[in-house]
């Protein structure tokens, strides 16, 4: 047997575990899925979107922890794209490469694999201690700011490499500037794979239960919340708050949460995708 029929059966070998370790993540995936939405779906109805949390599981509601979850991801997106983009392209962009930006890379990349709870306990000490906003939307947006920083700066950066450095040369023999030439070129360029860096850091902050826990977000909230330093609730918690209950009818309304929190990540995510896709279409 020589070396190209042995890489032919490496290959064939990797395709076969790859294709059945696909279809059995999937397999479990719609199992998990079809578990859930059987046991959810007759729970979902106006009142359950519209009604307030309660004692009584056939009263409860996740109004206040929509709107928690709503006011938390606006606010974390106000605070994480901006710093985080901008740290991408000034790293990569900007930055001069010595020591201390090999360190810095070094662990932003570590940070992203940071447990949650970590940045939960720095968030407790630094936002509702420290600075004194205590258990507050701010707290918890802030927290999870620093939670997905990591992602949208790795992704910013691994999306502004990707650009061709002929496009960069062609905009500097034009005349452009460096801002002018990363404004109108790279940023353009790489707008698909920051967006898709985003998208990750998002469905990864949306479904974030300890950090929030930590710093203060409560199981029971009898109201929605109108400021930033509102106490509030989101959805993770409630359905974990649920799923704690004995009584069968909270873990039913917890099924049914769980639908709406994959429903909301599934819009954002595909609002994104569609933005993603059409600007990659206007740039061909």
């Amino acid at each position: 047997m020589n070396n190209h029929q042995k890489n032919r059966i490496i290959d064939l070998t990797f395709k076969v575990y790859g294709f059945l370790f696909t279809a059995i993540s999937v397999l479990i995936l719609f199992i998990l899925l079809y578990a859930i939405i059987k046991a959810g779906y007759s729970r979902i109805n106006w009142d359950f979107l519209t009604g307030l949390p309660s004692r009584k599981p056939e009263n409860a509601g996740i109004y206040t922890a929509i709107m928690g979850t709503f006011y938390i991801m606006v606010v974390t997106l106000i605070i994480s794209i901006p710093v985080g983009v901008g740290a991408g392209i000034y790293l990569e962009e900007y930055a001069k490469k010595n020591g201390l930006t090999n360190f810095l890379e070094i662990n932003i990349s570590n940070l992203a694999g940071v447990p949650s709870i970590i940045y939960g306990l720095l968030g407790l000490g630094v936002f509702v201690r420290f600075f004194g906003f205590g258990g507050s939307i701010l707290s918890g947006a802030l927290t999870l700011s620093l939670l997905i920083l990591p992602v949208i700066i790795v992704a910013t950066r691994e999306a502004i490499k990707a650009v061709p450095s002929s496009l960069r040369d062609a905009s500097f023999a034009m005349g452009a500037s460096k801002w002018q030439t990363i404004q109108y070129v790279v940023l353009p360029t790489s707008f698909g794979g920051i967006l898709t860096g985003i998208i990750l850091a998002l469905s990864r902050a949306i479904g974030e239960t300890a950090p929030l826990i930590v710093v203060g977000a409560m199981a029971y909230v009898p109201f929605a919340p109108k400021s930033l330093f509102d106490t509030f609730s989101v959805l993770p918690m409630q359905i974990f708050t649920w799923t704690t209950r004995p009584q069968t009818g909270f873990a039913v309304a917890a099924s049914g949460a769980i639908i709406i929190l994959l429903l909301i990540t599934f819009i954002m995510n595909g609002i994104a995708v569609y933005f993603r896709n059409k600007w990659q279409k206007q740039l061909q």
